[in-house]
């Protein structure tokens, strides 16, 4: 198995707090994989160590076989790692389009530059476009971000996570407040977007979880009690138990 991502007793201390504590994870190149646990689990701290916001106190973190723990979270996007939040982080002044156009410059090799006018750069133009039809939002290529639905805003969060080309994708909580029928559409979007490259996601809907991962990992304190598919942390009675006693055919609607 060829890694995306490796994580090696990983951990992170914020005083005399030990909040992870020695987490080990591996994501091969192309999977699908979610984290899962309960509410103070540190699901976010550990997608916060993996794209940068902070460091790790021990451990590593590798990106295809580099160390990137401690680097910033700049550096490591551009080694082609790029996230999602869980509060929808979009320019609401600008257009949908202007919104992708500028997620895709920087990997176009458009660095801070004053003499180019962004109506002549056609690259930018039409890998902007092309990702505004894969997320669906063609009609609404002019619209003020602002205005968009929340799920339309989601959406276009996951075009820019996307839009400049890279291969490890991290989404976090990407259904978050949306209805049923949002959520599916998110599901169909996200494995539409996500061929061929890498998704670890945190989600807390399990039927989107179960809907997606080719495999999950179970945080729980700070610790990984399993990874596995989704079929064996269904049965797993440890995972049932983390959750307080909700099993997971529950949460998932499985009967």
């Amino acid at each position: 198995m060829t890694s995306a991502l490796e994580l090696r007793e990983v951990r992170k201390q914020f005083g005399r707090t030990e909040i992870i504590r020695g987490v080990n994870l591996d994501i091969a190149k192309g999977e699908r994989h979610a984290l899962i646990g309960p509410n103070g689990a540190g699901k976010s701290t550990t997608f916060n160590l993996i794209s940068g916001r902070i460091a790790p106190t021990s451990g590593s973190v590798k990106l295809n076989g580099f160390d990137i723990g401690g680097l910033p979270p700049y550096k490591i996007n551009r080694m082609g790692l790029s996230r999602s939040f869980q509060v929808t982080n979009i320019f609401h002044r600008l257009s949908v389009f202007e919104n992708l156009r500028c997620a895709v410059l920087w990997a176009l090799g458009y660095r801070y530059s004053f003499w180019h006018r962004l109506e002549q750069l056609r690259d930018a133009r039409e890998r902007a476009e092309a990702v505004l039809e894969l997320i669906g939002l063609q009609g609404r290529h002019d619209t003020p971000a602002g205005l968009l639905t929340y799920a339309e805003q989601r959406a276009l969060e996951i075009g820019i996570t996307i839009a400049g080309g890279a291969e490890v994708i991290l989404l976090d909580e990407p259904t978050a407040g949306m209805s049923r029928s949002e959520s599916d559409h998110a599901v169909e979007l996200i494995r539409r977007v996500t061929v061929g490259k890498t998704l670890v996601m945190v989600e807390h809907d399990m039927s989107v979880v179960f809907g997606l991962a080719d495999r999950i990992s179970v945080l729980v304190y700070g610790e990984v009690i399993a990874t596995d598919t989704p079929q064996a942390i269904r049965n797993n009675r440890r995972v049932k138990e983390a959750y307080l006693g909700t099993t997971l055919d529950e949460a998932t609607g499985a009967h």
